[in-house]
């Protein structure tokens, strides 16, 4: 009886594969997604380029509804501002309709026309700075007089506000005009004594000794005769 040779070291057996491994190898590759074929570029820039086209087409349309907006908003703007200083206007008109007849009625006339130019002013929101007082602030003043206050008693320290000379206007907090505003010059400096540069001098009257120029004085012949 024949025994069988051993197999050498390293070398593999001529099994054939097993079922089941096949039925998993294909069962693996099954699962395996589809790979998806590239786009077409040529399709792909077009739809980028009519989108960009889209794009360009309602920002044009985007502003040109806004320029209409800002246009109406201007013209209500204008037509809010006319409205309120059309009475203004019918009462001046007024008053110089009448002021031939009675000079007397010219001065009240001016006086309804500078209230009712207040009151716009005031439902405009905008505030008048004609009641000034205190320390100069030169966020809602500007300098238009220095007045010397010397002569008082107790003179205001300098840069305080004692006259407004022309009214501001602010609104929202936002100075329109700053108001024209006298300030002090604040009190005068106190010099003391005066001194002797071109001044009084405490030395008395100098004494006249009769001499001329270059020569000594005079003797005295009184007490020489004696």
């Amino acid at each position: 009886m024949d025994r069988a040779r051993p197999r050498p070291v390293g070398t593999t057996s001529s099994t054939p594969t097993s079922p089941r491994m096949t039925m998993g190898e294909n069962r693996s590759d099954a699962e395996r997604p589809e790979t998806t074929p590239a786009p077409d570029l040529a399709a792909k820039l077009e739809q980028c380029q009519a989108s960009h086209l889209r794009t360009l087409a309602d920002f044009d349309n985007y502003r040109r509804r806004t320029g209409r907006e800002i246009g109406a908003a201007k013209a209500a703007e204008r037509d809010r501002v006319v409205l309120a200083w059309v009475p203004v206007l019918d009462h001046l008109e007024l008053a110089l309709s009448h002021a031939d007849a009675d000079p007397d009625s010219l001065v009240d006339g001016v006086r309804g026309v500078r209230q009712l130019a207040l009151g716009a002013l005031r439902n405009s929101g905008v505030t008048r700075l004609d009641d000034e007082t205190g320390a100069f602030d030169p966020t809602r003043h500007e300098v238009g007089a220095v007045v010397d206050s010397g002569s008082t008693s107790r003179p205001p320290p300098a840069g305080t506000v004692v006259e407004v000379l022309r009214p501001g206007y602010q609104a929202d907090g936002r100075v329109l005009r700053p108001a024209s505003v006298a300030v002090s010059a604040g009190p005068k400096p106190n010099n003391g004594p005066e001194s002797n540069n071109g001044e009084k001098s405490n030395d008395g009257p100098r004494r006249d000794t009769g001499s001329e120029p270059g020569k000594g004085p005079e003797p005295d012949t009184e007490s020489e005769a004696s």
